[in-house]
């Protein structure tokens, strides 16, 4: 499951009516020392992030006093945020809980990378307001609620963008409408709420809590296409000949769902193993041959093949990270993304026909000697790739790593193992994709125009498009001045890589609580299967899992480090010799090499661990050899 897939969910441990807390506050625990109370901070200040959500970053200090009633009677051992004050005191503003219990130690980091956990009151007035106006104000909309509707999502999604449609016309084509929620109407320029959803410009998704861009009224409530509830949208409607788009239209609309599916049920009901009820049972079949017929032709076309695996996890009532389970994509995702990037291509190429401002979501070709240096680099591991053209354009470039990613998909198929380390590789010689006013075209899903248009709940620049979009067709909107929006590109694109980050580091943390839990239960010499998922000088990077599932189909619940230092052949022939080996990493970054013995340890080895440390406050776990 991508990244943005795990996204499509609303947990439940979200603080929808906290007060916002202010962009000086930062982190402690408290402490008794002597007659006072002092409180050190829970994260290094190099642990942090910009805090570009937050205003800024946060002055740093080393231990703080807290004085007689500023500690609003929390406790030694309490983990709180505090607001500074003069002369290296501070006041307690909340109690978050305790550093043993995971789900208060994922809200703590959000607060440190300067999260607001809440919106100001003028914004939630103003996202209440909003609800009332959309509702009475009689918006030309084009009536779809008699159309057989439907919304695919995780079983825990509280929010939802997007809904379909779907019909056999009687030439044998397949007419799909794709249902997206219409937040422009709520979110108007010039207003607060549009300042702080521009301030934000994503949502920011952790184990068991959500920083939504919008407030909850709207991401969960008004403009999320609940099944049974009419709603406002926005209607991208394409007529497809096979895999091709041969009419599109767009408009607002009011829908409403029939029903909402998840993943697991959808692929059920794809396997034989359960019924497709009416009336949306048509409607998932038409669709499900429409997305057959994209996903031939993206593969024909060159388009990026990257399976990859988010992991989901599940909490108890007192906070602990009680299950992992890692997703993979199926076909019920697959169907969902494919008409999603349909549907944003043929906006983008509306808006660049019509020649409206925008933000595109592009993806630059990437550089050919990074690409040569991925051939060099899985022909150290003995991975076949296609042969390589000298000399090398860009195009020829996006072209090859394409191939490179569906052999790469054959050989970890072939070999059972590999896939997380190789799947990184790949990545790694891509750049990154961003928004930009200018279309360059998207090397990635081979497109020549594409944006952002599906998701405007969570991400800022789909709205962007929606009022490009309805400003295009005349419906009511105006595009955003051509002059802001290489600045707002950049922004967007930087709270993006702010919000990946808290995301990863969170779900380290959720991971290292996991871990200790298990650990808890079966002891310090537990061994693990583990996979070399990366290699630097220092060490090697291990993914590994409960009962040895690496390397059988299963991804890898928990990651960490094994120090080169405790490194030790992995062949029991050289195993005697490993203490006094020295270890040194190829040119090519993909295989530790052992001298004078000529063992190995290479990217995608599957070795046997044992955990040394884990670290949950900073997500970090020290590996040990298990023999």
């Amino acid at each position: 499951m991508s990244r943005a897939q795990r996204q499509r969910r609303e947990p439940s441990a979200d603080l929808p009516d906290a007060a916002p807390a202010p962009s000086s506050a930062i982190v402690a625990v408290l402490e008794r020392r002597g007659r006072f109370l002092t409180a050190e901070p829970l994260f290094p200040a190099n642990d942090r992030g910009a805090g570009g959500a937050g205003g800024g970053a946060r002055p740093r200090r080393g231990r703080i006093v807290v004085r007689g009633s500023d500690a609003r009677g929390a406790s030694p051992g309490e983990l709180v945020l505090l607001g500074l004050a003069p002369r290296s005191s501070a006041r307690v503003l909340r109690v978050l809980g305790s550093t043993e219990v995971a789900r208060d130690v994922i809200e703590a980091l959000m607060l440190d990378r300067g999260l607001r956990r809440g919106f100001h009151a003028n914004v939630e007035r103003e996202a209440r307001e909003s609800v009332q106006r959309v509702a009475s104000e009689g918006e030309p909309r084009r009536d779809l609620r008699s159309l057989a509707t439907f919304t695919i999502d995780p079983a825990s999604a509280r929010d939802f963008d997007d809904a379909v449609s779907a019909q056999t016309l009687p030439d044998g084509a397949a007419r799909v409408w794709v249902h997206i929620a219409d937040v422009a109407a709520h979110v108007r320029e010039g207003s607060a709420l549009e300042g702080e959803a521009r301030r934000r410009a994503t949502s920011v998704y952790v184990p068991g809590a959500v920083e939504p861009m919008l407030p909850h009224v709207l991401s969960s409530g008004a403009c999320s296409l609940l099944p049974g509830q009419e709603r406002a949208a926005v209607t991208v409607e394409l007529e497809f000949d096979g895999a091709r788009v041969r009419r599109a239209a767009f408009y607002r609309s009011l829908i409403r769902s029939d029903e909402g599916l998840d993943y697991e049920q959808v692929d059920r009901i794809f396997a034989g193993a359960e019924p497709a009820a009416a009336p949306w049972g048509e409607p998932l079949r038409v669709t499900r041959e429409v997305a057959g017929a994209l996903a031939r032709r993206r593969e024909q076309t060159g388009a990026l093949v990257l399976d990859s695996s988010e992991p989901e996890f599940s909490f108890d009532e007192q906070g602990n990270v009680n299950e992992i389970d890692a997703r993979s994509q199926t076909e019920s995702h697959r169907l969902i993304e494919h008409l999603m990037i349909a549907a944003n291509e043929a906006v983008a190429e509306l808006l660049v026909k019509e020649a409206v401002p925008c933000l595109f979501r592009v993806h630059e070709r990437p550089d050919p000697e990074r690409v040569e240096r991925l051939v060099d680099q899985l022909a150290s591991l003995q991975v076949p790739t296609p042969p390589v053209p000298e000399p090398m354009s860009s195009t020829q470039a996006a072209e090859l790593v394409a191939a490179i990613s569906s052999a790469v998909e054959r050989h970890v198929r072939r070999a059972g193992h590999g896939r997380l380390a190789l799947t990184s590789l790949v990545l790694r010689s891509l750049k990154q994709a961003y928004y930009s006013p200018r279309n360059i075209g998207h090397a990635g899903l081979h497109s020549a125009s594409y944006c952002h248009f599906t998701s405007p709940i969570r991400r800022y620049p789909d709205i962007v498009c929606h009022r490009a979009l309805l400003a295009s067709v005349g419906a009511g909107e105006r595009p955003h001045r051509a002059a802001e929006l290489p600045e707002l590109g950049s922004w967007c694109s930087e709270r993006e890589r702010e919000a990946m980050q808290i995301e990863r580091d969170a779900d380290d943390v959720a991971r290292c609580f996991a871990l200790e839990s298990l650990l808890y239960e079966r002891g310090l010499e537990e061994a693990f299967v583990g996979e070399v998922t990366g290699l630097i000088g220092a060490g090697a990077f291990i993914a590994f899992g409960d009962h040895g599932e690496v390397g059988r189909g299963a991804p890898p619940s928990f990651e960490g480090m094994l120090p080169v230092r405790l490194l030790r052949a992995p062949s029991a022939a050289a195993a005697d010799v490993g203490s006094r080996d020295w270890w040194e990493l190829n040119e090519e970054g993909t295989i530790l090499r052992a001298e004078p013995s000529g063992a190995t340890v290479r990217l995608g080895d599957q070795l046997d661990v044992r955990v040394g440390r884990v670290d949950t406050v900073r997500g970090r776990v020290d590996l040990r050899p298990a023999g």
